[in-house]
């Protein structure tokens, strides 16, 4: 499969199914995102794709800024492919919240190569915040980090996913030369 099919009006799309993560190089890292309107939560996968970690928070000012830290970002950590968090209503249909976010990728694409998938996000932000309070973390913490926790919540969901779909690929690292 092709890394960017063409969209619907002909163009090259970077948005791929997930399967398509199985062809990128080994030993490379997705970066996982959580946008928000006010931040944009951001996790990093280990070289292997297995584990996500909450990285940081970006404080959304307007796009060109945005992605301008996004890229470093990228670029820091040798990014292969980004997972952004896609936030469809429960009953699976698509609301603001997902125009903003295809409206987002829309923008990046021009800007990057990489391939993108969109992962069902949802219940991931409650999913964290249940977590944190069960840890007994105050409300500033809860807010410091819930952006990115997110962010790895969803990540770890495509990782779990791209495992089930490819598990030759960990043994074949395992195996070694």
């Amino acid at each position: 499969m092709s890394p960017n099919p063409t969209g619907k009006d002909g163009s090259a799309s970077p948005i791929v199914p997930l399967e398509a993560f199985l062809a990128l190089p080994p030993l490379a890292r997705l970066l996982g995102l959580d946008l928000g309107s006010k931040t944009i939560g951001l996790a990093l996968s280990d070289v292997q794709r297995q584990i996500a970690t909450p990285l940081e928070t970006i404080q959304r000012v307007k796009f060109g800024i945005d992605a301008a830290a996004l890229l470093k970002v990228i670029a820091k950590y040798e990014v292969a492919g980004l997972v952004i968090g896609l936030p469809l209503n429960m009953d699976g249909t698509e609301g603001p919240r997902v125009q903003s976010t295809r409206a987002f990728v829309r923008n990046l694409a021009p800007l990057t190569s990489l391939p993108i998938v969109l992962q069902d996000e949802r219940m991931s932000t409650l999913a964290v915040t249940r977590t944190l309070l069960e840890a007994d973390a105050s409300r500033a913490r809860r807010a410091a980090v819930v952006d990115k926790m997110a962010a790895a919540y969803i990540l770890q969901s495509a990782l779990d996913r791209l495992d089930r779909l490819g598990p030759e690929r960990v043994e074949d690292l395992d195996a070694g030369p």
